[in-house]
């Protein structure tokens, strides 16, 4: 069960960062990613988000411990995207990675 948990908070955290990067790419506008660095353009942020989004979902796609239900795995989920959210709320705020020099 303990499993479970965990690979849902990880799932969270992927479908957390999947968001700022597919919502870049479909703007059209440069985010930071692995891919690219500092200048990551539009594909690479699509397929860095997807990627991410892809790996969060198979994540949580695998059948769930004893009982079927979410549950605590639900509340890990949540944790995993809460914890991305606040670590990238404050890393913008100190690194400003994405903000033109």
């Amino acid at each position: 069960m303990q499993r479970d948990n965990v690979r849902s908070f990880i799932s969270g955290v992927l479908c957390a960062n999947s968001l700022p990067h597919l919502a870049t790419a479909a703007a059209g506008h440069q985010h930071m990613s692995p891919l690219g660095g500092r200048t990551s353009g539009r594909w690479a942020n699509l397929v860095w988000g997807t990627a991410n989004l892809a790996g969060g979902l198979a994540l949580v796609s695998r059948p769930p411990g004893r009982g079927g239900r979410w549950g605590p795995r639900y509340r890990a989920f949540g944790h995993g995207v809460a914890a991305f959210s606040l670590w990238a709320a404050v890393a913008e705020n100190f690194f400003a990675m994405n903000v033109d020099p």
